[in-house]
């Protein structure tokens, strides 16, 4: 099976994510796409970050009944941080006849080079870029093994934004999936005010 790893916080999850794994999906010869819910990332800050089971139940409430989409929490029994080359080493050994993908956005693949071994992901996997502006891979790195997928539909939402509507008792509505918008709306996520991205 080949299958699309798309790492995020999901902070919460919103539309948008669920847009770029379902076009993606749709778009290329991935079986199924995995959400792979980061417990932290070694380039953001951790104190604006959800406890990571109510993110990870969150992509499962967005997922619904999709079986080709699968809210993954391979990385909360890793050591942290968590970097990708060692999911990624895991998951192999773990599914050892699945062809692993990286999905990600054209900002990350501007900063690729900063990854802890980023040359051994680009030699031993393929990369799906969706790109939000033409300017993120302009200067970016060039492998054979990067595949920049064009015209997908992006929106331009933020889970930070989110979070401060909440915070600030703004309808999230329509921004996020409505089973992610029924739970925020009967429980206390996110009420509390972080300012951080």
């Amino acid at each position: 099976m080949k299958v699309g790893l798309y790492f995020g916080s999901f902070n919460p999850v919103h539309i948008g994510h669920m847009i770029i794994a379902n076009s993606v999906l749709d778009r290329t010869d991935l079986d199924q796409v995995w959400m792979v819910v980061s417990p932290e990332n070694p380039l953001k800050k951790k104190a604006s970050l959800a406890n990571d089971f109510d993110r990870l139940h969150l992509v499962n409430l967005a997922i619904g009944e999709n079986l080709r989409l699968k809210a993954s929490n391979i990385e909360f029994g890793l050591p942290r941080p968590s970097y990708t080359i060692d999911t990624l080493t895991y998951l192999k050994e773990k599914y050892p006849s699945h062809e692993f993908v990286l999905i990600m956005g054209g900002d990350n693949l501007a900063s690729l080079h900063r990854w802890k071994n980023y040359e051994a992901i680009l030699e031993n996997h393929q990369i799906y870029i969706y790109q939000r502006s033409t300017s993120e891979i302009e200067n970016a790195l060039q492998h054979k093994n990067i595949k920049i997928l064009e015209d997908l539909p992006l929106l331009h939402i933020s889970s930070t934004y989110i979070r401060n509507a909440i915070a600030d008792n703004r309808s999230v509505q329509y921004l996020v999936p409505d089973a992610v918008f029924k739970y925020l709306e009967e429980g206390t996520l996110y009420r509390q005010r972080t300012d951080e991205t």
